[in-house]
């Protein structure tokens, strides 16, 4: 379980000082696919970068499995970070230099995993391992970078605005792939977005507005990529 406990990160300095994050605190149980929904400025992808361990909140704490991450040294939270969770940004963060294959390594060196090209196959990219970034779909880089971080083997996937540069279908097959890919791996799924329809694919949906969670609701009927609106 993450456990979130008044959560309160700031800004910049002095009377330019700026509270994005305001007294959170948040349960989410092993497993869940969790989609955190908000306006742009509500303080969503901040959250998201707190409760991952990328950023550090002002005061109060995150727990995982019993373990406070905020009081972890920077070298505790790489490692824990490695060791643990896996990214997805709106931008691939691909390495252009270096094909499918030696993209998606990077990410399973850090866990050593040595099967990693069987990620690269369910992602559907087993026949363009040797192709080099500039040569996919955006569609296809992003597959790259989801199975680059799969290949980590997290126990906590973090998405943040993942269809956000995509279009309708290349959309919706990335998000399909990636819940297939979930029930296979058995990982949590946090993804951060202003798409209304997405969070109709989620077991919970929190919504922010201001810099604090203004509801939380579980689905009774999740929908799939292909049944959501766009």
């Amino acid at each position: 379980m993450i456990k979130a406990k008044d959560i309160i990160k700031s800004y910049g300095n002095g009377e330019s000082r700026f509270q994005v994050l305001k007294n959170i605190s948040l349960d989410i149980e092993d497993h869940d696919f969790v989609v955190i929904l908000g306006a742009s400025g509500s303080g969503k992808s901040t959250f998201l970068n707190v409760i991952s361990g990328l950023e550090r909140p002002d005061s109060g704490k995150v727990f995982y499995d019993g373990k406070d991450i905020t009081a972890f040294s920077d070298h505790e939270a790489t490692s824990f970070r490695k060791e643990n969770v896996g990214f997805i940004f709106q931008q691939y963060y691909l390495l252009p230099n270096l094909n499918v294959d030696k993209n998606v390594k990077m990410g399973a060196d850090l866990a050593d995993n040595k099967n990693y090209k069987t990620v690269i196959e369910a992602v559907g990219l087993g026949e363009k391992l040797h192709k080099y970034p500039s040569e996919l779909s955006g569609g296809e880089q992003q597959r790259v970078s989801i199975a680059r971080a799969l290949a980590k083997k997290p126990s906590v996937l973090f998405l943040d605005e993942p269809t956000g540069a995509l279009d309708e279908q290349t959309g919706r097959q990335v998000l399909d792939y990636i819940c297939k890919l979930q029930k296979e791996y058995n990982f949590t799924i946090i993804l951060v977005t202003h798409n209304l329809n997405i969070a109709e694919m989620a077991n919970t949906v929190i919504k922010m507005n201001s810099g604090k969670i203004s509801e939380i609701y579980t689905n009774k009927t999740k929908k799939t990529a292909y049944e959501i609106g766009w």
